[in-house]
């Protein structure tokens, strides 16, 4: 039996997870639970799953959650930052999902990692902000890190029984998004209904947007080199319309291995989450004879100026893949707001790269003040109109 904590329950890994515990509950309990704003569905989750505590964004939402509650529920419930590590550090959990969106993930994992919890990560954010520190403290706690990310699950499968020494190439596959054959000239008019529409995967809003830039595909290249201890020069992305292979590993001697299946995060969620077992979790095999074919390109890095600047961030690395993820952070929502078009997003973020002085060897603490100066320069340009990246 697996004790988990998931932090970010109510988002699309998070009930995913759920879904999988579902099925297999003699596998798993859930022990901790973890929201933002929506205790509404957290409500229903813990009628549902019964953990021990819970923890939301803070002491109002937390008063909401209670009043949603049956008088007679049991529970813990914490709010805050300091609430969100209590439930990564809960004394009877074995296992942490790490699914919380965004830069927010980053502390609740580190202290996860610090009381001796195996991580299952989703949240890119936390190796894109300060890999070289999650990965050195993991290490000296002999801690597993399992990928969730569909890609990097891939690429952890293909390496499985494989000496890292002989690997000469990650090829992490993309589907280009909805606005792989959109015209450039069309981008001025993109809409968030337009860009929240992905041709293959069920995601959140935040991820949903990142996709339709290509930013995602870049923060997973700096994941990937974090995760892997591999080069940024080693990674390349290849986009693969059809979303069928998840990512491949090309090795010294001309062999590529790549794992395949349907378009469906439960896969990759139910692996980390089960490892080294595999659920049947009753997913379809790929069609291989209806799919047809499957198609492969270059990414089109003048259109998706983003992915440009994530490999920027990625071959200087110290404080600026921080500000790279915080910037980005930043105008994904100011375009989810409606206060900047999407062709604006690529220039913001390059702003505000170009304006940050880079931090040398960098501490946590380092990491932590280049993340909020980014958020406030970003924030301080969401308004302004036109700006380009020139990559």
């Amino acid at each position: 039996m697996k004790n988990l904590s998931i932090l970010g329950s109510t988002g699309s890994i998070g009930r995913n997870t759920l879904k999988i515990v579902e099925m297999f509950p003699e596998r798993f309990s859930v022990k901790a639970l973890t929201a933002a704003r929506n205790v509404q569905l957290l409500a229903e989750q813990i009628e549902l799953f019964r953990p021990d505590m819970v923890a939301v964004l803070d002491e109002d939402h937390a008063g909401k959650l209670k009043n949603l509650l049956h008088p007679a529920t049991d529970i813990e419930i914490f709010y805050g930052d300091a609430g969100y590590r209590q439930a990564a550090t809960f004394e009877p959990v074995n296992l942490v999902v790490a699914a919380m969106v965004g830069a927010a993930g980053l502390m609740p994992t580190l202290a996860a990692i610090s009381a001796g919890k195996d991580i299952a990560l989703a949240n890119k954010e936390t190796l894109v902000m300060a890999g070289e520190i999650v990965m050195q403290k993991a290490a000296s706690k002999g801690i597993k890190i399992l990928p969730v990310d569909s890609e990097h699950s891939a690429v952890f499968q293909s390496i499985a029984g494989n000496r890292k020494t002989d690997v000469e190439k990650i090829f992490l596959t993309a589907s280009g998004g909805p606005f792989l054959n959109r015209p450039e000239s069309d981008f001025a008019g993109i809409k968030p209904d337009d860009a929240l529409k992905h041709p293959n995967w069920q995601m959140g809003k935040k991820i949903s947007i990142d996709s339709a830039t290509l930013m995602n595909k870049g923060l997973e290249i700096i994941e990937a080199a974090f995760l892997f201890d591999i080069p940024q020069e080693m990674i390349e992305v290849v986009i693969h319309p059809q979303s069928i292979i998840h990512s491949m590993v090309g090795y010294k001697d001309g062999s590529v291995m790549a794992q395949l299946g349907i378009p469906d995060m439960r896969g990759a969620i139910a692996y980390a989450i089960s490892y080294p077992e595999r659920l049947p979790t009753r997913q379809p095999l790929p069609d291989f004879v209806n799919i047809a074919s499957l198609t492969f390109q270059q990414p089109d890095t003048k259109k998706f100026p983003c992915l440009s600047l994530a490999i920027k961030a990625c071959k200087i690395g110290k404080t600026l893949p921080a500000v790279l993820n915080a910037a980005n952070e930043i105008a994904v929502q100011a375009f989810l707001d409606l206060k900047i078009p999407f062709v604006d997003i690529p220039g913001i973020i390059q702003n505000v790269m170009e304006a940050h002085t880079v931090v040398m060897n960098p501490t946590l603490s380092d990491i932590l003040d280049a993340d909020a100066w980014a958020r406030k320069e970003a924030s301080m340009i969401t308004g302004d109109i036109g700006l380009k990246a020139n990559i």
